[in-house]
């Protein structure tokens, strides 16, 4: 991964700052998109959005005046050849603020810890909501123990 990283950076990526995010997946998570593998578009879909938001925050800018930039490589397996899907993501560390002369990058401060972990937990909260809201999922209902169906479990 190192070497495509590098790769990117050194000819793909604008002369930018760039910040490697790594996100580990929790293994019930992993197993659903092994299974279901068109879910990793929205699970994208929200890791990005939820940095994009942070780097707009930084800057001050708002999303229609400002662009970010990310690759993500989906790495599917460990070391030990075991599923383990997670994402590597190069984030640009700031956004381009549109102007009328052409695109100028704004450079963010890196994060902190406490900034880190608030993200960490707006992500988690939303992964945890999206099987739900795309339907894989039932919610479970209030009161019955794991979802199951009344009288599920029963002797008669």
């Amino acid at each position: 991964m190192s070497q495509t990283a590098a790769h990117l950076v050194d000819h793909f990526i604008p002369g930018v700052p760039v910040r490697q995010w790594v996100l580990s997946l929790p293994i019930p998570l992993r197993l659903l998109l092994a299974a279901q593998p068109v879910l990793l578009t929205p699970v994208l879909q929200v890791v990005h959005r939820v940095i994009t938001c942070h780097l707009l925050d930084q800057t001050g800018l708002q999303a229609f005046k400002a662009d970010s930039g990310a690759v993500t490589l989906i790495q599917r397996f460990g070391s030990a050849a075991n599923l383990n899907i997670h994402l590597h993501c190069l984030v640009l560390d700031g956004v381009y603020r549109r102007t009328d002369g052409g695109p100028v990058f704004v450079e963010v401060p890196a994060p902190t810890d406490k900034e880190l972990q608030a993200l960490l937990h707006k992500i988690i909260t939303r992964l945890t909501k999206l099987p739900t809201r795309r339907s894989v999922i039932a919610a479970r209902s209030p009161g019955l123990r794991g979802g199951a169906a009344p009288g599920a479990g029963r002797a008669r």
